[in-house]
């Protein structure tokens, strides 16, 4: 494959998976937000916990069925999965618990601060440097966020407390997942399958010592054929949101899947308005979402559309090798080399 054919492929991987991931995220959000407001359900812990099952089993079955494979469970596993479970069990939960308080053009604005999180963290901890495009498309973000937070009508200081913990628990989340879906550590399916299986216990145990768990088995519309779906729905979400993360992170920087994770929603945003009840309007509230989206939409064309430029039309060994190297520092880190290798895009 010429490098010009990998470029185009790497873009093409890049782009899929990013749109992959804000369809999914779209969609959970709009199916949570129904279970826990529409239907009144009283436990989001107890929904991670079916989301957290469901995760389990169809990786389980996958790997059984020779579908998929991750490493087996050996002393080590923890020790090379640390401290993800925990960044994983306090965003899913936070992030449940946050769509249940707070209207849905609201939320998605506040999740736009774990964008700056992330990149402050990249930059600490990955030592990683970005463009002036980028930087003035993520302050563009977060000046949206500003204006629009600071004249919500709808202001509810617990729920912004816990969006901006979920915000901070994403960034974590995704920093560290980019590192643990390395082939070489324990690869998407691994992240996923032990994540989820070490903390569904200790989970169910808080609902129940919280009595969520009561509350969850003995809610009234169990035998609601409605509720009974949506509530399968948004188990199968999860599973289904987990995945893009990952696969949204192999192919781009934690800082590209944090960006599409908060800007899935110019649509849930705007639809938010119309539906949902729960959105007070005000001009500058809807000018700061504006100016949120504006950025975003900035930093996807920024980081997601360009084609790296190639040396010349027909390189040299030398040439082809810096090129590779040049591709993998634009999809977000220089540990992706070997996604660029063509035999690997084939079996991915």
């Amino acid at each position: 494959m010429s490098p010009k054919a990998e470029a185009v492929s790497l873009r093409t991987a890049r782009l899929l998976s990013a749109l992959f991931y804000a369809v999914s995220s779209f969609l959970i959000i709009l199916v949570n937000k129904n279970v826990l407001t529409g239907y009144s359900f009283p436990s989001s812990t107890f929904l991670g916990v079916g989301q957290m099952g469901f995760t389990v089993l169809v990786m389980y079955l996958g790997k059984i069925n020779g579908i998929i494979t991750f490493p087996d469970f050996d002393r080590t596993i923890p020790k090379r999965l640390f401290p993800l479970p925990l960044l994983y069990i306090g965003n899913h939960l936070t992030g449940l618990s946050s769509t249940q308080k707070l209207s849905l053009p609201m939320f998605t604005v506040l999740r736009k601060f774990s964008i700056l999180f992330t990149l402050i963290l990249e930059i600490v901890l990955l030592k990683k440097r970005y463009p002036l495009s980028v930087a003035l498309s993520i302050l563009a973000i977060v000046i949206g966020a500003f204006i629009a937070a600071s004249f919500d009508l709808s202001f509810n200081l617990e729920g912004y407390t816990i969006v901006l913990l979920n915000d901070a628990f994403t960034a974590a989340y995704g920093v560290y997942t980019k590192e643990k879906i390395n082939p070489k550590e324990l690869g998407k399916y691994g992240v996923l399958f032990y994540n989820a299986a070490f903390m569904i216990l200790p989970t169910l145990i808080f609902t129940i010592l919280t009595g969520e768990f009561e509350k969850a088995i003995h809610f009234s519309k169990w035998t609601n054929v409605y509720f009974a779906f949506q509530f399968f729905l948004a188990c199968m979400m999860g599973f289904i949101l987990l995945y893009a993360i990952v696969l949204c992170s192999y192919y781009n920087s934690a800082l590209t899947t944090t960006v599409i994770g908060a800007l899935k929603n110019v649509s849930i945003a705007y639809i938010g308005i119309f539906i949902g009840g729960d959105y007070m309007f005000s001009w500058l509230n809807f000018i700061g979402l504006n100016i949120c989206m504006a950025g975003g939409a900035a930093y996807s064309f920024v980081t997601l559309w360009e084609v790296p430029p190639l040396a010349d039309k027909h390189p040299n060994k030398h040439n082809l090798e810096q090129q590779r190297i040049d591709l993998s520092h634009v999809s977000g880190t220089e540990k992706q080399k070997d996604l660029l290798n063509p035999n690997t895009l084939q079996k991915i």
